[in-house]
């Protein structure tokens, strides 16, 4: 599989025994306002702070000042009478360095991170400011956009304490199959397990690439993330309890879930196919992907599995390299992993993005949730994401077509979709799925409708992973060194004689468990008890 990036959903519990959060500061200024979020009525101006990564970007621009900053204070700035500063915190620190802001006292009125486990922990340490009651009087637009299934991520102990951003792609991968080698053989496109077994041996068996070395199903399997991809979603039951569910498949179906009900069924399916001379014979020394790209790209490789939208994503990407090297080669993504109900289930990314935080310390706890409110207006939203129209896009049939004014100077992004500065969003948003599914295609020039219809078959019954609002202590601890045992058994496992798999599992599982797989799996279904007052 080529590498899956995967936003952690469960918590990593971040060590701050070091760290002593600096209760003593004020509450928010409970300036009033109406309900609708507009402009508090004091004459006092403020200053709110508000955290930016800073990416490094060559040529970026001023962090503080620049064409984005500008707008944000010509308009919510003069509405509100704040001037808003910006703190920037070097992207690939930033935990480290709000862990010591929010210990100096001196943490951004808007503050944020990507890591769950890191916000918990200021919690228990009473670092963060409560938000239910705030959010009710000044955040009216906020809540109705983010809405219940959202705002819950931020929620701890039973009480709002971060206000999530909103991730509006959701698919997590798709499986692939070379189009032309199915219509050179006359096959029609596999929708099982089975039929897709068959299809593996027809590429095998008749080579319709006429290749040397023909890899009918292309795997890697990388240490960092090891798993099956979406195949145990076709062995998983589909009448598991919602216990079972969160307990027993606690991170995502791609990576080793050793507990899950029919984990053992897939592994085998695995293993079948490479016994069959299906699979990668390189797969378990393809640590990064790349033999399995370079595959790819020289039209050896019958089907393989990545994300959603993996063969169309860099410059030059794998289909744009397969097409080069292959002339007529054509990848299409299909849906063969069927469960014991008929259906395709995907296990995809949850709806929050990052966590957004306000310090207990802030004396404008109020102004910043108006500032997010501000930015929930679709109005305001559209301009940081795009800038303006007619200058830095056009509109073409409802979706925003950018003029490349943005990529460069004043007006540089340093991401996609300036989420630096649209925090509230993680994605396209243009208030219609269809046309955001629309605008994210648009991204992948030349393979447009490619990616749209890879979209649509990857949200086929999505669902997401049970929330947890507790972090597993226990799984932050041993985490790193399962996932390193988890890719040793995989890769003896797949390779063992198929008589042989059925013992091994049951030997190497209890051996995953005695390790620490059985203090994770205990702290979950505690977890999960405690959460549901059971």
């Amino acid at each position: 599989m080529v590498s899956l990036k995967v936003t952690a959903q469960r918590s990593i519990c971040v060590s701050l025994a070091a760290l002593t959060i600096a209760l003593a500061g004020c509450q928010s200024n409970s300036s009033s306002g109406t309900q609708n979020g507009a402009a508090v009525t004091t004459k006092e101006h403020r200053t709110l702070t508000v955290e930016v990564f800073d990416r490094g970007k060559p040529g970026q621009p001023d962090l503080n000042n620049n064409f984005w900053t500008k707008y944000i204070n010509d308009n919510f700035g003069k509405q509100f009478n704040a001037t808003v500063n910006f703190v920037s915190v070097p992207r690939a620190q930033e935990v480290d360095k709000l862990n010591v802001l929010m210990a100096a006292g001196q943490a951004p009125d808007i503050s944020y991170t990507y890591n769950q486990g890191v916000v918990y922990n200021y919690v228990q340490q009473g670092g963060l400011a409560e938000l239910d009651s705030v959010l009710k009087q000044h955040g009216p637009i906020l809540t109705k956009y983010l809405g219940d299934d959202v705002l819950k991520y931020g929620k701890f102990n039973g009480k709002q304490y971060s206000v999530p951003g909103k991730r509006t792609v959701l698919a997590g991968s798709n499986t692939f199959i070379r189009k032309d080698w199915l219509d050179k053989l006359g096959l029609p496109v596999p929708t099982t397990p089975e039929q897709f077994y068959n299809t593996m041996v027809a590429f095998k068996e008749k080579n319709p690439g006429n290749v040397t070395g023909v890899i009918p199903y292309g795997y890697s399997l990388q240490p960092l993330n090891p798993g099956l991809s979406y195949i145990p979603e076709a062995f998983r039951p589909s009448n598991l309890t919602e216990e079972q569910f969160a307990t027993l498949q606690p991170q995502p179906i791609w990576l080793a879930n050793w507990n899950m009900p029919g984990f053992d069924k897939a592994v085998q399916y695995t293993n079948k196919m490479y016994n069959a001379g299906l699979v990668s014979p390189n797969f378990a020394t393809d640590k990064d992907g790349k033999l399995l790209d370079a595959d790819i790209s020289n039209g050896k490789v019958g089907a393989f599995q990545t994300n959603w939208d993996g063969p169309y994503r860099t410059a030059p990407g794998t289909y744009a390299n397969l097409v080069k090297n292959v002339p007529g080669a054509q990848l299409i993504p299909i849906d063969p992993w069927q469960n014991d109900a008929g259906k395709h289930p995907k296990n995809g990314y949850s709806p929050n993005g990052v966590y957004m935080i306000i310090p207990k310390t802030s004396k404008n706890i109020d102004l910043a949730i108006q500032y997010l409110n501000w930015m929930a207006d679709p109005k305001v939203t559209l301009f940081l994401q795009n800038g303006q129209e007619g200058v830095d896009y056009n509109m073409v049939n409802g979706v925003p077509k950018q003029t490349g004014t943005t990529n460069t100077g004043d007006k540089m992004m340093t991401v996609a979709n300036n989420l630096d500065y649209d925090i509230l969003t993680n994605g396209i948003e243009l208030g219609d799925q269809q046309k955001n599914n629309a605008a994210i295609s648009a991204g992948y020039p030349g393979y447009e409708k490619d990616a749209e219809n890879a979209l649509k078959v990857g949200m086929v019954d999505y669902y997401t992973q049970y929330f947890y609002s507790l972090p597993n202590a226990a799984d932050a601890k041993n985490n790193a060194a399962l996932k390193n045992l988890s890719a040793q058994m995989l890769a003896k496992l797949i390779v063992a004689k198929p008589a042989e798999v059925d013992s091994l599992y049951k030997t190497l599982v209890q051996q995953y468990m005695d390790q620490g797989g059985k203090a994770v799996q205990d702290e979950y279904v505690k977890n999960y008890k405690a959460q549901n007052g059971k």
